[in-house]
């Protein structure tokens, strides 16, 4: 199964995602762990350029340079998928929409271009404020983790993603430990067995 945690920066998706792998592991089931975007990319140093403030690209590029750096793992996605193994990513394709719904695109381009891709089988938001978000990381944010009104907009359209699409949502302003319970009671039932 391809499981997808999405939420803003600092609301412990790389967190919950590693403490999910492990406890998959542990199943003795296996899993792979990727983490979106990848800056390592000729792709993704792009990105990174760019949240830097080095280049200058529309929404509609920022999201179609997101959904290239994911197709660049494509290959690998099926793989991994055709020989029975779990994927558990940090950000996938909700990502691109949330931030382009919020910079005023439109939700089904946003869709439409990420169709190549695998779907998840399940998504876990964990639903922070933006305020906390900042609170979190208080120094190095990039451009888009310094725009409150952008991230409560990011925020709402996560939110509105979830009710339509059935996605898991946990609180993640929770204590770790408590996410952790929360994501595991949730995710772990839904797995098929090896």
């Amino acid at each position: 199964m391809l499981i997808a945690f999405e939420g803003l920066d600092q609301s412990g998706k790389e967190t919950q995602a590693r403490h999910l792998r492990a406890r998959i592991s542990q199943e003795g089931r296996k899993v792979h762990a990727i983490s979106f975007p990848d800056y390592n990319t000729p792709i993704g140093m792009e990105i990174a350029a760019a949240l830097r403030g080095e280049r200058e690209f529309g929404p509609d590029v920022m999201q179609l340079l997101y959904v290239a750096n994911r197709l660049e793992y494509k290959p690998k996605l099926d793989s991994w998928i055709e020989s029975g193994a779990d994927i558990v990513c940090d950000r996938y394709r909700a990502s691109s929409v949330a931030y382009g719904e919020a910079q005023g695109l439109s939700r089904e381009w946003l869709d439409e271009i990420q169709k190549p891709l695998p779907a998840a089988d399940i998504t876990v938001l964990l639903d922070i404020a933006p305020e906390t978000a900042v609170a979190r990381k208080q120094t190095g944010r990039d451009r888009y983790e310094r725009d409150l009104s952008l991230l409560a907009r990011v925020r709402e359209s996560y939110r509105s993603q979830a009710k339509q699409r059935g996605w898991i949502l946990i609180d993640g302003e929770q204590e770790k430990d408590a996410v952790q319970a929360a994501v595991e009671a949730a995710v772990l039932p839904r797995l098929a067995r090896p």
